[in-house]
Order: C-alpha cells, then structure tokens, then sequence
C-alpha cells in the first residue's frame, strides 16, 4: 500500500488495485464527517460508490469512440459504394452549384475526373476539378438544372424524379433525357454546403412514354373532319414542327374521288393535298399542294414497303442531280434526313407522306421509322373513312342531282331557274327537291317538296315522291287532290317501311307545295301540305308571302288541303323554297329577311338565274347544314287574241257550226295547214259531247307552242281510246284523234270534264 499527501489538508489518494480484491480502504473520519478526495471535498458516505462508477465512466467512452470509428467506416464504405457503382449516377455541388465528385463516366464528364470508383486501390473516389454546369451541358438543359438546383439549395426542400434533358455541350443531336433527384448539403450547424444530386437515364423510358403520347394525341388531332384535304392537313401539321421541319402528304386521284383503289403500278398519279413547313413557308424546288407527280419503280416499291428513312441525302442529291421529278419528290434544300411513310388501311394504298429533318435536328432512326408508321396508320383510317365518306356523298349527289330539272326551264307559260345548294356534309344531303311540270292548255306547274331525314336514304324518298308527283300531274288533277293521292300513297310507303326501313328511310312528315297556273286566266292555284307558302314579288321589286295556309304534312292523316288561287299581275315573280331556308336571326324573321332578300335582287337583277344566285349568295354565304332550294318562277300571260272559246247548247245541228268558227279562227291566225285537221277534231269532239252528255258544250282554241283544241262537257266520265272491230260501226272517233294529234287528254273541272287536243304548229309559224 502506498500512501502520499494531497494538499494541505493531508487527504489520501489510494489505488483501487492496491488492496487484495480491488476495494478502496476508507478514509478515517473527521469532525464534519467530510474528507478530501483526489483534491475535491466529497461526504465520506460516496467514497465507495464513485469507485465503482469511475471504471464503467471510461468503458462507456471507449464503446461510445468505436461506435464512432464503426460509423465512419460506414459512411466512407457507404459514400465509396454509392460513388463507385454505374447504375446511379450522383454528384456533389458546391455551393456554386459546382460539380466537385461524380461518379458518372458519360463523355459531358471525361475532362472532370481522372477515372470513376477506385482507380488506385486506396478507396478514394477521384474527385473532378469544379466545373459549372453550363460547361458541359447545353445552354438550355444548363439553365433549367442550375434552376432546379438554386431552388433546392435556397429552400432546403428536395426534389425527386423530375425528368430533366441533359445533352452534353457541342452534341445537341444526342438527346438524352435523366431523372434527376437533389437533396441540400448541410453542416452541423446547418448552414448550406452544396447540393447532392442522383440521376438516372430515362431516355429509352421517355421515348416510349412520348411515343404514346404522341400516338394519343395523334388520335385527337388526326380525323376530326371527314375531309380528305382536310385529313392530309391535319397529318401534315401534327408532324411538324415536333417530328420534322417539313412534311408533305399525297393521296392518288381515286382517293381524291371517293374510289376504291386498286394496285399501284408504275405511273400511277399521286397529287400533293397536304403540307406543312417549320419555316412557314413551302419550299419552291418540291412539288406544290395541287400538283400530281407520276410514280416510278422505286417509288412503287416504296409504297409497299414499311417506313424508309434515309439519314443522309447527299447520296441522293448526286444520284438524282439530273432527274427533275425526284429531285421535286425527295430533295428538299437544307434537309439532311428523309422519310417516305406510306398510307395503308385495310390492305389499301391510299397515299404517303413524306417527312425531312433539316440541319441541327437528328437524322431519322428505326424508333423514329416506328413512331412515323404509328401515327401515320392511325391517320391512313381516317382517310379512308373520309373517302369512303366522299364517295358516299358523291353518289348521294349525284343521284339527287338526277332526281332534279334542269336548273333553267322556260316553257310558253313561265320561265324559270331553280338552285339546290348541297349541304356540307353527307348527313345533310338529299332532303329537298323541285320541278316544273308542263300541263295540258299551256298551263305548267311548280312543285317544291322537303323529305324527312338526310343521306342517300332520303335522296331515295325524294325520287319517290317526285316520281309519284309526275305520275299524278299527267292526270291534270287540281291541287288539293293530287295532294290528297299523294298522301295515301306516303301513307301506304310508309306502312311497307316500317318492317323494311329505319327511320331515315321512311318519307311520313315529308313536305309538298304544289301550285298550277295558267297562262290563260293569270290565276296561279296552289295547295301545300306542311310545306311554307311561295313568297310574290311584284313588279316593282316588293315581296311577300302568299297567304296559302300550309296543311299537315304528307302522311299525317290530317284534314283535306284546302286550295288557294292567288291572282298575278303581269311581270310578277313567285319564289318557292325549302323550309330551311333562311335561317332564322334575332334581328329579322326567316320570312322578312328571305322577302327583303328576293326583293333587293328582283330589283338589280333581269334574269331568275341572275336574282336566284344573288339571293342564295346573300341567305347562305357559306355551305349549309342541309341541301337548301330555291325555286324562282317567271309567269307570263298570254295574249288574249291567241285565245278563242265558244259555247253550244246540246244540239247535233251545231257541229257543223262548230267547224266554221274553227276554220275561221285558224285562218285569222295563219294556220291554213292545220284547218282539215281541228275541223275533224272538232267536230268529233263535239258531237261526242252532246251524244254523251248533253249541253252545255264548251269549244276552245288556244294557239301555244302547240295548238291546244279543247271540248267541255258537265259530265265527269272519261273517254277510253279502244281499236274497233272491223264490224263496229263506231268507236273509231277517238282512235282518228290520236293518229292525227301530238298528245290528248282528259282532266276533270269543277263542273265536268275537259278533254283537250295538242297539235304542232306549221314550221315557221309564229309563236306567242
């Protein structure tokens, strides 16, 4: 035991390892019950706990410095692992953003750093010389990085996976596309020491993921119209600019048409429909957007293979230097890269499209190629579409075309023009329809109709109803009633449509005005079923609607139509219409804007095609909804002296009366030749009147383009023409008629019947 004073106070210090077992002898006890120990006052009651405790106070410290030394190398092994694997890339920014460690080996990064991992074995990862990232990164993907780090450094607030471009500086072709995570940098007092950043390259993930996206959005913007030029526009502009810096599309001509197209062989016409350049402005040296180009075999090879991209056109410009058409074909000035993708839809060739790169942008690739065919199969079946679309429509055209009159008619009693404009899409072709139907006695007739529906389906009703009109105006029956027969018939059509048709094929509800006048009286008669009334202009340019109340429309089961006789005056004008037309605005009602129309151009216009042209292009500027028409009618009254009518009582002794004033009339008007003739008519005529049907009996001459012999009688019965035996001793009266005559008729009037005669007039003779 070893014993040595401390201080003045004489206090023992003792070794715990002095005594056998380990344990501290105590120190003797002084008045205060207190002692000093190892130069520190302490009670004499703690002495034997703190040498207990002191022992475990320094293992805890040596534990607590091996943890820190264990973490260390923890850290150092975590930080040489994370920088040393490929599959991550990191690197540290200072605090001006500064890369001062990476661990990527992409070539933006060669000149920073010496190697990646551990080069030299020694486990330290080589660190670059600091460099900014506007020293090997593009200007544009350098500004938007240091953005996104300043952001971070500045809020302390990280960011994870945001796609970032990052294209090395000098290599803007190489596009590359990085998920970029960075997290502040702190020191223990947590002030900012940089940025750590973690990247992964999604530049294979990107593209797909714009492929798609670009495919979708291809879907929406391709097809919007049913418009083949249209179509080839929207194609040619979703590729440019973000695709390509030009880009051209050609459909063949039967595409153009409507057809179905065949095999493409050599010669074959393609025409430029659509186009679209970067700059703004088509370039000169290619072929122009209506312009047709005549394939070759390489072209037609093209077309039957998938997408061909040439990444570099020199080739091609000393090979074709010589050759104009390939040169307008494949050459555009300051491309480097072309693409010839063809348009293909159920096996068919429809066309191609044609795709250039210019200087700074990336030569087409095979992803590329892809991508192209992608889009442009998806705008291929809208092209289709739209040529089957056009030649649906074409057909509809043109068979409502066939089922229309010529668009200028002029006959003795009226002239008129007539306009249908189509409508604008095939959904509203084929509703509306009108004629002119010359009648028997120089009268004519006007008939404007509207069917149910659109399409082909109602350009059919329309033939049907225009068929049955011409049908019952060759029995000269009135207004009303023809209207009436038509409506039993829409009513019977109807019955068979319902097990046959859908609801677009039926013609129940359709509309018909049919109006007749005649040349003699100035009267012009008229009824309608659900269709508007004409509109008049008077002579000196005023215009209003007739007022002819429209009953129900055909097949309704309505009440009778209800006839309505208008009397012209001379030089007057009747205007007939669909009942779309005008439309209507809040500022005029349909009728007073078509009346203000028709009246204006009435009063600057001579001819009805010139006044009817004038109206549409004031009414409809542009193409309408649905077929729109207009029918302009120009009466004309004839003269009173090529007029002449008589009547006799029921008496046989007058026919040989009746001859004479026939004879004489024919004289006065120069129609010596034709003298024989009516007299024979005449007097057949008449005796058959008052043999069959008594008095009175109505004789009248009319001289037309024709001259018109008419017989009255008060009896409805009708003539039937029969070929007599050679035994009968009648019946041949109206078989002599019908050798000696052009046309005759019978028609019924209010009071009876009327059969008339027509002859042609002597060549030279004047007509009214």
């Amino acid at each position: 035991m070893a014993r040595s004073a401390d201080g003045p106070e004489g206090g023992i210090s003792r070794d715990s390892d002095d005594e056998p077992g380990g344990h501290p002898v105590p120190a003797p006890a002084s008045g205060d019950d207190r002692r000093l120990w190892g130069g520190e006052e302490r009670p004499c009651g703690d002495d034997d706990g703190d040498r207990r405790r002191r022992p475990r106070r320094v293992a805890d410290r040596r534990a607590a410095e091996r943890d820190r030394q264990e973490r260390l190398l923890e850290e150092d092994a975590l930080v040489r692992a994370l920088f040393s694997q490929s599959r991550v890339g990191l690197a540290v920014h200072d605090a001006l953003l500064r890369v001062t460690r990476t661990n990527l080996g992409h070539d933006c990064f060669r000149p920073l750093a010496v190697g990646r991992g551990d080069p030299d074995g020694s486990g330290r990862v080589a660190r670059p010389v600091p460099r900014h990232p506007e020293s090997f990164l593009e200007a544009e993907d350098a500004a938007r990085l240091v953005a996104t780090l300043s952001r971070v450094a500045e809020t302390g607030e990280p960011v994870m996976g945001v796609p970032h471009r990052a294209r090395c500086l000098g290599r803007p072709d190489d596009d590359r596309v990085v998920s970029l995570s960075a997290l502040p940098l702190l020191d223990a007092d947590g002030a900012g020491r940089g940025v750590l950043t973690s990247v992964i390259d999604i530049t294979d993930e990107h593209r797909d993921r714009e492929r798609l996206a670009m495919v979708s959005e291809a879907a929406k913007r391709i097809g919007t119209s049913l418009d083949l030029t249209r179509c080839a526009e929207e194609l040619a502009d979703f590729l440019v600019p973000e695709f390509a810096d030009l880009a051209a599309v050609d459909f063949t001509e039967v595409v153009l048409v409507g057809e179905e197209p065949g095999d493409i062989a050599r010669g074959a016409p393609f025409t430029r429909v659509g186009v679209a350049a970067a700059e703004g402005e088509w370039p000169a040296e290619l072929y122009q957007p209506g312009e047709t180009a005549l394939t070759r075999t390489l072209e037609t090879e093209y077309l039957r293979e998938p997408a061909v991209q040439v990444p570099d056109l020199d080739e091609m410009r000393d090979a074709w230097s010589d050759d104009d058409h390939r040169r307008r074909l494949f050459l555009a000035e300051g491309a480097v890269s072309y693409m010839w993708v063809p348009l293909h839809a159920r096996g068919l060739v429809l066309g191609s499209a044609h795709l250039w790169r210019r200087k700074g942008s990336a030569p087409f690739d095979r992803r590329d190629a892809d991508l192209a065919e992608e889009v442009v199969s998806r705008a291929a079946l809208a092209v289709d579409n739209a040529r089957r679309y056009t030649q649906e429509r074409r057909t509809a055209e043109a068979l409502r075309r066939s089922l229309l009159p010529p668009s200028l008619v002029e006959v003795s009693a009226a002239e008129a023009a007539g306009s249908c404009l189509p409508a604008a899409t095939t959904a509203g072709v084929g509703g509306t329809w009108f004629d002119v139907i010359p009648l028997s006695s120089a009268r004519v007739a006007f008939v404007v109709g509207d069917s149910v529906g659109h399409g082909l389906e109602a350009t059919a009703a329309t033939g049907r109803l225009r068929t049955a009109v011409q049908t019952l105006s060759d029995l000269d029956l009135p207004p009303d009633e023809l209207l009436a027969h038509l409506d039993d018939l829409v009513e019977r059509l109807s019955a068979d449509d319902a097990t046959t048709c859908g609801p677009a094929g039926r013609i129940r509800g359709s509309t018909c005005l049919y109006a007749v006048y005649d040349p003699v009286t100035g009267h012009c008669t008229m009824a309608s079923a659900g269709h508007p009334p004409p509109a008049v202009i008077s002579p000196d340019g005023d215009c209003a609607l007739a007022t002819c109340e429209p009953g129900p429309p055909l097949g309704e089961a309505g009440e009778p139509l209800e006839p309505f006789e208008l009397a012209l005056e001379p030089g007057s004008r009747l205007a007939f219409y669909s009942g779309n037309l005008p439309p209507a605005r809040e500022d005029h009602s349909p009728a007073s804007r078509l009346c203000d129309a028709l009246g204006e151009a009435a009063r600057t216009h001579s001819s009805p095609a010139d006044v009817v042209r004038e109206t549409l292009s004031s009414l409809v500027p542009k193409a309408p909804d649905a077929d729109t028409t207009l029918l302009l009618a120009w009466p004309r009254r004839l003269p009173a002296d090529h007029t002449a009518e008589w009547r006799f009582p029921a008496d046989p002794a007058i026919v040989g009366q009746a001859r004479e004033v026939v004879a004489a009339q024919l004289a006065s008007w120069g129609l010596d030749d034709l003298v024989f003739t009516t007299e024979l008519i005449a007097s057949e005529l008449v005796t058959n009147a008052i043999r069959y049907a008594g008095g009175p009996v109505t004789l009248r001459l009319i001289k037309d383009e024709t001259l018109i012999c008419e017989v009255s009688d008060p009896t409805q019965t009708h003539p039937h023409l029969r070929r007599a035996r050679p035994t009968d001793e009648g019946g041949r009266g109206l078989f002599l008629i019908h050798q000696l005559t052009e046309r005759w008729g019978s028609r019924y009037t209010p009071c009876g019947k009327t059969i008339w005669t027509g002859q042609r007039l002597p060549d030279g003779t004047e007509e009214p």
